[in-house]
C-alpha cells in the first residue's frame, strides 16, 4: 500500500484526518463496489497533491467514524480539509472525478 494510504479506526480517525487534505474512503470487505474503489484509489494516490493523503475505513471495524459522518451505502468518500466536511460522495467514483473534488 502507498504511503499516501492509511487505514483508520474510531481510536485514531482524528489524528489522521485533522490536518491537510483527506480523502476518507468508508469500505467494507465484503463490498464489491468498495474493491473497485479501492483499486482507483491506489492509483489515486500516485497523483495527490503534496497535502493529500487518503485514509480508508472498515465500517465494520469503525462504526462510530461512519455514524458521524451518516453512511448508510459504501463506498462513500468524505473529502476533508484540516477536519471540516468539504464534500461527500456516495458510490464508486472515477478517478478524474476524485482529482476534480480535490482541486
Amino acid at each position: 500500500m502507498s504511503e499516501k494510504i492509511l487505514e483508520a479506526t474510531d481510536q485514531d480517525f482524528d489524528q489522521k484526518t485533522s490536518q491537510g487534505t483527506v480523502l476518507v474512503d468508508f469500505w467494507a470487505t465484503w463490498c464489491g463496489p468498495c474493491r473497485m474503489q479501492s483499486e482507483i484509489l491506489k492509483g489515486l494516490a500516485e497523483k495527490l497533491p503534496e497535502d493529500a493523503k487518503i485514509v480508508k475505513v472498515n465500517v465494520d471495524e469503525a462504526s462510530e467514524s461512519a455514524a458521524r459522518f451518516s453512511v448508510r451505502s459504501i463506498p462513500t468518500i468524505v473529502l476533508l480539509k484540516d477536519g471540516e466536511t468539504i464534500q461527500q460522495m456516495v458510490g464508486v467514483q472515477d478517478e478524474k472525478t476524485l482529482l476534480q473534488a480535490l482541486e
